[in-house]
């Protein structure tokens, strides 16, 4: 069973940054996906970004439209954490985020679904005011 924890989150304005992280509790090597969404009020969950690891080492990394240029998805080996670097924060970022794991390197129409991750984190509530 893997556990992922999310500190962090926070209230900040509009234009600021803000770091999430995720804990993983198995090594971050190997083929895997580790993907981050977020869940406004009112509305449906949806995919942020993701990043996907190659068995044999490497990774790549793909965002939502909404997201790209402003937000950036890592993975620290050392620490067993993932982040989600978000600058240039929007009141429409508001929302809160999850982290979600997938030990299997997911194909670029499988990650964006919710339902493909089999690990997920508690969530962390970010608020972006204006």
């Amino acid at each position: 069973q893997v556990q992922l924890v999310e500190p962090g989150g926070g209230l900040v304005q509009a234009g600021d940054s803000l770091r999430l992280s995720c804990k993983i509790s198995r090594r971050t090597i190997g083929s895997y996906t580790l993907a981050w969404f977020r869940q406004a009020p009112g509305k449906e969950r949806e995919f942020v970004a993701a990043i996907r690891s190659f068995r044999s080492g490497g990774s790549n990394t793909y965002y939502t439209d909404a997201v790209q240029g402003r937000f950036t998805i890592s993975i620290d080996n050392a620490k067993n954490t993932a982040n989600l670097q978000m600058n240039s924060l929007k009141p429409e970022d508001t929302a809160v985020y999850y982290c979600a794991l997938d030990n299997a390197y997911l194909t670029d129409g499988t990650l964006l679904s919710g339902s493909q991750y089999e690990y997920w984190g508690q969530g962390t509530q970010v608020t972006v005011s204006s």
